[in-house]
């Protein structure tokens, strides 16, 4: 069952103490897309939009911005609780201008970007996201339908730290290359 956005950022802070909003909104996107893309059910319930810095949950930075009250908390499940350790061992050390980049790239971001406005927003369809993230899984995708859990639990105990350092920004391509060469140590354990 979908819990909110705001209790997936909760858990998220919990983890990654002072984390700037841009890259929580990242973080929370790229949860919502693993997950849709191991269960086939999203995360939370909220929309995720394309705005000019990538993918926001407008929902949670709203009501954060103007201090409006939070849904009633939920407490995460197993599930939640894999998808948000399994996003954080994979992006956790890329910073919120990484992930900008890195979502700018990918198809539901620039789907949603098309009809766009600059300064606007558009709703990035859930459905574009579980397409693009299983067309995009690990070499394991036939095994990730099938067993996502035991997959992202495993991940999760297994992850390794990225070998990212602070620095220049990378580019698109280098941090493809880096993600893909975390996903590749944390899917062949």
């Amino acid at each position: 069952m979908p819990v909110s956005a705001h209790d997936i950022a909760a858990e998220l802070r919990t983890r990654y103490p002072e984390l700037p909003t841009k890259k929580l909104h990242k973080l929370l996107y790229y949860c919502q897309a693993h997950h849709l893309a191991v269960f086939g059910e999203p995360l939370f319930t909220e929309a995720i939009e394309a705005w000019d810095m990538g993918p926001v949950v407008a929902d949670l930075w709203a009501g954060e911005k103007y201090d409006a009250p939070a849904p009633p908390s939920q407490p995460l499940g197993e599930r939640e609780l894999n998808t948000v350790g399994y996003t954080l061992s994979r992006y956790g050390a890329l910073t919120g201008k990484d992930l900008e980049v890195l979502s700018h790239g990918e198809d539901p971001w620039l789907t949603a970007n098309q009809g766009r406005n600059p300064g606007g927003h558009a709703v990035i369809k859930r459905e574009w996201i579980t397409a693009y993230f299983r067309g995009n899984a690990s070499t394991e995708g036939e095994e990730l339908g099938a067993q996502g859990e035991a997959v992202l639990s495993r991940w999760v105990r297994e992850s390794v730290r990225p070998s990212i350092a602070p620095g220049r920004p990378l580019s698109r391509e280098e941090l493809v290359v880096e993600l893909d060469r975390i996903e590749s140590g944390l899917g062949n354990r």
